[in-house]
């Protein structure tokens, strides 16, 4: 059985589990690029397909529709692959870079928010240590 070479909107929302409207916003942003409408529907092909898939794909990464575009572009020009490699290696450094960076700015936090809870544990026990209790009224 050959694969369709032709694709709704609906079905590569099922498909992908990504609404129609998401798929019109890729659109929008140049990622895709469906065919003039038959009557009033859009007509995507395998290249769309492709390409979502490849977006979906880069955003689970955390790559910006940006870069992903460039990325996507890259893809189908007519250069060789060596450039599109150096692409994709120079985005995925980048990208693990700010990443890296985040992850250390997570760790100070993180160590700061224990520091404070330690203290304001501390200034707990012995506030309730030297509060003398207030008899109960009779």
């Amino acid at each position: 059985m050959t694969q369709p070479t032709n694709f709704t909107i609906t079905e590569l929302a099922r498909e992908f589990d990504v609404t129609p409207r998401a798929i019109r916003f890729y659109e929008d942003q140049g990622l895709l690029a469906p065919e003039g409408s038959n009557g009033l529907r859009r007509v995507y092909s395998t290249r769309d397909r492709t390409r979502l898939k490849l977006t979906l794909r880069g955003k689970r990464l955390g790559f910006t529709l940006s870069e992903i575009r460039t990325l996507l572009d890259l893809y189908d020009s007519p250069t060789g692959t060596t450039t599109q490699l150096k692409a994709f290696a120079e985005t995925i450094a980048a990208h693990r870079e700010v990443l890296e960076r985040q992850h250390k700015d997570l760790d100070t936090t993180l160590a700061e928010l224990a520091a404070y809870e330690e203290q304001a544990h501390a200034l707990i026990a012995a506030g309730a240590e030297k509060r003398p209790r207030k008899p109960k009224a009779a």
